[in-house]
């Protein structure tokens, strides 16, 4: 009960900060892009909701897109995402962003290698053409470990509120474990830039790592709540990562 109150109390804190951030970016007029990314339930939606509960709806979206379309397939890989990006004053929460081609899109086939080589290439260039622009970009991995991954999906299933988790693809990723911390990997390590870095979050433990992704996102703001950091043995960079993500 103890170490419930504690969390609760934490988290009310750190909420508190970030709607001082928010506050903060809006009257300076500043655009706040956050992606996260990660493995399936590792816990995306749940560190999301605690960060825009108290936010402001107006300057605040959540953008969760779908499968492209048959138009999309064809158009500039990063076009569909540009329309979300964030104006003055706002904050965009991309849950799952343009990495779907490093990731996913990538795993399955469903694209082909040349075009995640050539994704890789360019995504850094993107995104310092936002930063230069104005853009805040803040990138969040969440990691979990083959275990615990294991048993949320198998939870989801037997949960008629968690309906809206579950999808066709849940499977694949325990079979193609190993697949995915390739592509990871590679991923994380070409992309990470010094205008738009990686943070990796350990998510074993939900609750920890809401509280360290809600700190990361303060300090990487620079706002009120900039002396914010998370803790180091389950929130780290990329090029701290090896022996510590999940194999």
């Amino acid at each position: 009960m103890g170490k419930s109150k504690d969390y609760d109390a934490e988290l009310l804190t750190l909420q508190t900060q970030l709607v001082e951030s928010q506050a903060w970016t809006i009257q300076q007029g500043r655009k706040t892009l956050i992606v996260f990314e990660g493995r399936d339930a590792a816990g995306k939606d749940g560190a999301i909701k605690r960060i825009t509960e108290y936010a402001s709806p107006r300057q605040t979206r959540v953008v969760a897109l779908p499968k492209p379309t048959d138009r999309e397939l064809t158009q500039w890989y990063f076009q569909r995402y540009v329309a979300h990006l964030p104006a003055d004053g706002e904050t965009v929460l991309f849950n799952r962003s343009w990495y779907n081609r490093a990731g996913v899109e990538s795993v399955m086939g469903f694209c082909k290698p040349e075009q995640t080589a050539q994704f890789l290439k360019d995504a850094p260039r993107f995104e310092r053409t936002l930063v230069d622009d104005g853009v805040k970009l803040i990138k969040i991995w969440l990691d979990i470990s083959k275990e615990e991954q294991s048993r949320r999906l198998a939870e989801r299933l037997q949960d008629p509120l968690k309906r809206f988790k579950v999808s066709a693809l849940d499977a694949e990723a325990q079979i193609r474990w190993d697949a995915y911390s390739v592509a990871r990997d590679r991923m994380l390590a070409e992309t990470d830039s010094r205008s738009a870095p990686w943070i990796v979050v350990a998510t074993d433990d939900k609750k920890t790592a809401r509280l360290n992704v809600i700190r990361h996102i303060l300090h990487m703001i620079g706002g009120p709540g900039s002396q914010c950091r998370p803790d180091a043995d389950v929130a780290f960079h990329p090029s701290r990562a090896k022996g510590r993500f999940a194999p």
